[in-house]
């Protein structure tokens, strides 16, 4: 295996040059992530506490420090079935998280069928589809993992909205509800809804409204990038990703990629000394130097540093 799979001429060096493109680190495989995730004994009490309160789980550290990666490990560890994701962005609404509804697309579908509710192709619940948190608190069989990925970028009222959702338990899907009242004016015995979830498994839906059987085993992670007020925070259960040790370092290093060499070591060194310094640095880039610089294509002296510039660079947003 060569370092310069790409040398920037244009022309084709072998037959088949896609071929010496190499597979993936282990670390971006997320399934082997996964089972390689290490954790430190005050996450494991956390989110052990978070399980026996049956409270969120939010958790507040920069980016690249492992916070979203744990949901997916709790989901695997606990046989929660798919993990349902839900990034926030400053657009986000409490809706989005529990159902879509294509109201266009139904439209259009009416139209074609040249009636008004009388085809199945049109009929009102093939143009719903629930959300992350929607998909977990219809689910019948067991707990449903939900990461609710940077809950800080969200509006003001949005987490304390989700929480109370999450402790009623129940939610409506207006377009369901007024489906159901007009079929026989009781949504309670109308015949359920077959409904697309989040994972693409269908649920039931009686009368419009979605009730929980189980309560969901939820994550929020926070950037840190706002503060929450106290009511939303004592409905949590927090954990704040402390600053790793080169111990842990060590750790993490040898889960992903063996045994850690006496280079490998100087390198998670330096790398420690920088986080202490409060560099803002992810655990990725150190996994990424360490796979890149000792692996078998490793750059020559000259290379390696520039290497190590473009992988080192603080997360400064600049």
């Amino acid at each position: 295996m060569v370092w310069k799979i790409f040398t920037g001429n244009g022309a084709p060096n072998v037959h088949e040059a896609w071929r010496q493109i190499p597979s993936p680190p282990p670390w971006r495989e997320r399934a082997t992530a996964e089972n390689r995730f290490v954790a430190s004994p005050e996450l494991l009490e956390a989110v052990n506490t978070a399980l026996h309160l049956r409270r969120p789980l939010l958790l507040t550290g920069p980016p690249g420090s492992g916070k979203s990666m744990l949901a997916g490990v709790i989901a695997a560890e606990l046989q929660l079935g798919q993990l349902l994701e839900w990034h926030v962005t400053s657009r986000s609404t409490l809706t989005d998280a529990l159902y879509e509804y294509d109201a266009l697309g139904r439209l259009h579908a009416t139209q074609a069928s040249g009636a008004a509710g009388g085809d199945e192709a049109d009929a009102v619940q093939n143009f719903v589809t629930l959300g992350p948190l929607g998909t977990a608190l219809a689910s019948r069989d067991r707990p449903r993992a939900v990461l609710i990925d940077e809950i800080d970028k969200s509006d003001l009222d949005l987490p304390g909205d989700l929480l109370h959702v999450l402790e009623l338990g129940e939610f409506d899907i207006p377009p369901l509800v007024r489906a159901a009242e007009s079929s026989d004016g009781s949504p309670e015995i109308a015949p359920p809804y077959i409904v697309r979830g989040a994972d693409r498994a269908t649920y039931e839906v009686t009368g419009g409204v979605v009730r929980r059987t189980h309560l969901p085993v939820v994550v929020m992670t926070s950037n840190g990038e706002r503060a929450f007020p106290p009511p939303f925070l004592r409905r949590c259960i927090r954990f704040e990703m402390p600053t790793p040790s080169e111990s842990f370092l060590e750790e993490v290093v040898a889960a992903h990629l063996g045994s850690t060499t006496a280079q490998q070591q100087s390198i998670i060194h330096d790398f420690a000394a920088r986080l202490i310094e409060g560099q803002n640095l992810a655990l990725d880039q150190l996994l990424s130097l360490i796979y890149l610089v000792t692996g078998e294509a490793a750059p020559g002296t000259e290379a390696r540093a520039r290497v190590e510039r473009i992988l080192m660079e603080e997360l400064s947003g600049r």
